[in-house]
């Protein structure tokens, strides 16, 4: 996923992470100034669907307009691809020892 947070901020004439955070304060979303600038500077490992919702009335933006879906490097899309066809090869299982059924490692002391 692509994060485009300082994209929709643009689009709102809101260029610095303290501009952001006024916006959010004016919707009633009082995060820190530590988190929005987290938000603003790359992209989140994750974020609240409530954060979320409060940072889209806040631009007056959908999630759309925050997310984009990126496409899958091509080896990646190929594997997925297989997987999904359900042309993937099964692990090969390990191979049964012949030895007349006695073990190489030593009994444990009794």
């Amino acid at each position: 996923m692509k994060w485009n947070l300082r994209w929709a901020a643009a689009k709102r004439d809101i260029w610095r992470p303290s501009d952001l955070l006024a916006a959010f304060d004016r919707a009633g979303f009082t995060p820190s100034l530590s988190k929005v600038a987290a938000l603003w500077s790359g992209k989140p490992i994750s974020v609240r669907l409530d954060d979320l919702d409060k940072i889209c009335a806040a631009l007056d933006c959908t999630v759309a307009d925050l997310l984009e879906a990126e496409p899958m490097p091509d080896q990646q899309a190929q594997d997925e691809t297989r997987r999904v066809a359900g042309d993937v090869a099964q692990p090969t299982r390990p191979a049964v020892r012949r030895g007349g059924g006695r073990s190489r490692r030593s009994l444990p002391p009794n």
